[in-house]
């Protein structure tokens, strides 16, 4: 398809206003295509002239406007040319389109468990064409009324409430306007559960196989769904915009979720087949909340344009966090924030493709898909935060209710939001956005301390950064063997400047001092050497768990900027981990050190020895007196994924034969899988393995496994299969993905080599087979472990090329950095 160029687009929202959509689906047609014939209507303010609408279809069988068949060579595979329109317009449009295997447009999945076909539509942000023929911008909402022709045996839920159905025929009521991006169906012989709330209809939906994974976290689901509904009712003046609420959860979606207004979609990884940890349910709580705050921020008022996706996605995210936190029992979710998700933004914010949270000067919808991101995300969330620390919460909701009652059912930008805050708090916010959403990069807030004996002399806070921070200074002390705040002290920092911290002058000499105490701000943090000196011995002394994440978040930064190295983070990993108590810290830092610290920034000579530290702080923590099932499920999955000795995987083996697993726990299929991958890797795993353990689990995620273990073996016969795969064959998006993530993790040197070479010669046009194939080989199939000059060099000259699309090239931009930063943290241990 043709990406739409804001230019375009302007043009487009000047002449045209888009009254409705009636789009009528035919599904019967078998497997490779549907019928989708749509019936708009339209005003444009300039009679005479001419614009064109988006489709992408197979086969263009009609085409009407106002009663005049329009000649098909008007249509080129992506735009039907619309000349000479009246004043007001009525366009028929009949055509023949495919059904998705990548989870973009119209995705078709056949249920390994059972047999059974499953479609959702999945449209951000610019595949709605994929599905029914719109003018696909943000800015030209309009009510849209569906209606489908389905298998009998099927149920069929979208935006909008059933109207009426019987004999495969479903009819749904026409929504309030919305954008075409966020119009949706999800259809199959699905399972479903119903509730009612507040006078609300509530519905959860998934496949039939995963009917008793549904039934199972229904209360859970729904107890989650109803306090975020009333939390969002205290904080929001219009009440929940779009009738009923139902919840989907579908097989290989590529994103958490979508927000689909009336009809929210989830990745049916949420329902969990194995046994979550409570960080697991935390985050699924967090993204509940997240789609429900998405039906204000996005459905109800919806960004004009991609450069202000942050209109969408920061406030989503911070009031996910902050619901989730305040009316659910997951009251530490922003322990999970900073631990894991910040991690995220700050790394994006640290590469070269950073942009500014607001106004990034998105060009093309093309380039809108790598805002996406966790500066759009993350550091939007934490510039909100810090909003509502400097506003106050009266005047910030005061503003936003303002904005809801100015733009219902509309469009909106960055001004229109500044304007609502302005007015309703008399406050220079304007000044702040200049400061905090127009200006990239991450500030550094480093502590200055000077002691006289047992007192503080003098203790300031150097802002090395572009903006005024209002955060706490945190004072611990030790008492009892543990570090207990003391104090957090209120600092107002300038730009570019040292400020003073008088409070603390004559006071007793902490063991700990503290920048961004509570994790109000977002900045890098460095210690006085005294405060770092306390961390590395008494880290898992410290009482809070937030302070305790923000400090872990503080190491991982230190390995990355090479002024930490990686054998002595996974020292401090070995020391207290093993006592920490946060799910979510010990999976985020777990995660880090297996894939960065170990995979990456070691040498690989280095390697063994890093993975038996991180071995011994799984196993401790496994072990460890009174740790809950949660914190102990997070151990084993650290125990199998560090899996390295002889020892270690002779225990993987009897671990899945069902000899000699740790008390009260189990080999859950997702961690089956993993232990298969890491002994077929090593080469103690073979075909017939694989295919003995895909035949006692027919599932989608077991065929992902098996994928995953099949590429992963070492032999150039496995490693051909597994190319042709990837580049040669038709995988799914999860199959892709899975099979990516296998490749590299074993093979001889000369072998990985040669496919090295093949790789940058190849990936270079892999953006032709859409967004999605173009984001698993740029990022997931990337040869990410092999940090040298060599492979710097490939990839710079891969990007050299002119054929990479704007989404591979911010991939392999972005894996370049990376590539770049472990460069630079191995040469600095080489000295």
């Amino acid at each position: 398809m043709s990406a739409l160029q804001r230019s375009e687009a302007l043009v487009r929202a000047r002449l045209l206003d888009i009254h409705s959509y009636t789009v009528d689906l035919d599904l019967t047609r078998g497997e490779r295509t549907f019928t989708s014939t749509t019936v708009v209507r339209f005003d444009c303010a300039e009679p005479g002239a001419g614009t064109f609408l988006d489709l992408a279809a197979v086969e263009l069988r009609r085409a009407v406007l106002n009663g005049r068949p329009l000649d098909p060579a008007g249509y080129d595979g992506a735009r039907l040319a619309l000349p000479e329109l009246a004043a007001e317009n009525e366009l028929l449009v009949e055509a023949e389109l495919l059904y998705s295997n990548t989870g973009e447009g119209l995705h078709r999945f056949t249920d390994p468990a059972d047999g059974a076909a499953y479609v959702y539509a999945t449209l951000g942000p610019d595949q709605a064409p994929r599905l029914f023929g719109c003018f696909d911008q943000p800015d030209l909402k309009a009510r849209c009324a569906l209606s489908v022709t389905a298998p009998e045996d099927w149920t069929v839920v979208g935006n909008g409430a059933l109207a009426e159905s019987g004999g495969g025929r479903w009819r749904f009521h026409p929504t309030e306007p919305i954008s075409t991006y966020l119009v949706t169906v999800v259809a199959g012989p699905l399972h479903s559960v119903h509730a009612e709330h507040d006078g609300i209809p509530l519905a959860l939906h998934a496949r039939r196989s995963l009917a008793a994974e549904l039934d199972r976290e229904a209360d859970e689901l729904f107890e989650v769904t109803r306090n975020s509904l009333d939390r969002l009712h205290q904080l929001f003046d219009r009440r929940y915009p779009f009738g009923e609420y139902q919840q989907a959860f579908v097989p290989e979606f590529n994103w958490g979720a979508m927000e689909n207004p009336g009809c929210v979609v989830f990745r049916d990884e949420l329902l969990f087949r194995s046994t979550p940890t409570d960080a697991d349910r935390e985050l699924r709580a967090m993204i509940v909340c997240h789609e429900m705050a998405h039906m204000w921020f996005g459905d109800l008022v919806t960004m004009r344009w991609w450069d202000d996706l942050w209109l969408n996605e920061s406030f989503a995210e911070m009031l996910g966090y902050r619901v989730a936190a305040e009316s659910t029992r997951f009251t530490g979710a922003w322990t999970g924030f900073a631990a894991r998700r910040k991690g995220w933004g700050y790394d994006a914010d640290q590469r070269a493709s950073t942009h500014p949270v607001a106004g990034n000067g998105t060009a093309s919808v093309a380039e809108a898909m790598g805002n996406f991101d966790g500066i759009s995300y993350a550091k939007g969330a934490s510039a909100l935060r810090q909003l509502v620390v400097w506003l106050g919460d009266e005047a910030f909701f005061a503003g936003v209710n303002r904005y809801f009652e100015q733009h219902a059912f509309g469009n909106a930008e960055l001004a229109d939001f500044l304007a609502a805050l302005a007015e309703a708090s008399g406050q220079d916010v304007r000044g702040w956005a200049g400061s905090w959403l127009r200006t990239s990069g991450v500030d550094t807030l480093r502590l200055e301390v000077r002691y006289d004996g047992e007192r503080i002399a003098g203790a300031a806070v150097v802002n090395e950064g572009s903006r005024p921070h209002r955060i706490r200074l945190g004072v611990y002390d030790r008492t009892d063997g543990r570090l207990v705040r003391r104090a957090a002290v209120p600092v107002d920092l300038l730009p570019g400047g040292l400020t003073e911290v008088p409070e603390l002058t004559g006071a007793p000499r902490a063991a700990l001092l503290l920048p961004n105490d509570g994790d109000l701000s977002w900045a890098k943090i460095r210690l006085d050497p005294d405060s770092w000196r306390t961390v590395a011995a008494s880290l898992s002394g410290i009482d809070d768990e937030l302070t305790r994440a923000v400090l872990w978040e503080h190491a991982r930064d230190l390995v990355r900027d090479g002024e930490l190295a990686p054998l002595a983070y996974l020292e401090l990993v070995a020391e207290h981990l093993p006592a920490e108590t946060a799910v979510a810290a010990v999976e985020a830092v777990l995660a880090f050190a297996r894939a960065e610290a170990v995979d990456r920034y070691l040498a690989p000579e280095h390697r063994p020895a890093g993975l038996a530290l991180l071995g011994r702080a799984a196993e401790h923590l496994l072990a460890r007196p009174g740790a809950g099932e949660s914190l102990r499920l997070a151990a084993l999955r650290g125990v199998v994924e560090s899996a390295d000795s002889p020892a270690d995987l002779d225990r993987l083996r009897a671990w899945l034969a069902g000899d000699g697993l740790p008390d009260g726990l189990r080999l859950s299929p997702d961690r089956r899988w993993s232990a298969l991958v890491t002994l077929a890797a090593k080469g103690l795993a073979d075909e017939a393995a694989i295919a003995a353990e895909l035949a006692a689990d027919p599932s989608d995620a077991a065929q992902q496994g098996a994928a995953r273990a099949r590429a992963a073996l070492p032999g150039a016969d496995a490693k051909a299969r597994a190319w042709a795969a990837l580049f040669e064959g038709e995988l799914s998006n999860r199959l892709l993905t899975a099979t990516a993530e296998g490749f590299w993790r074993s093979g001889a040197d000369e072998l990985l080599a040669e496919y090295r070479g093949r790789y940058f010669e190849l990936v270079p046009v892999g953006g032709e087979r859409g967004d999605r194939v173009a984001g698993v080989l740029g990022h997931s199939l990337f040869p990410r472990d092999r940090a040298t000059a060599e492979v710097v060099a490939a990839t710079e000259a891969c990007l050299a090329r002119p054929e990479p699309t704007p989404g591979l090239r911010r991939s392999l931009l972005d894996e370049l950095d990376d590539l770049r930063r472990a460069v630079h943290v191995r040469a600095v241990q080489e000295g």
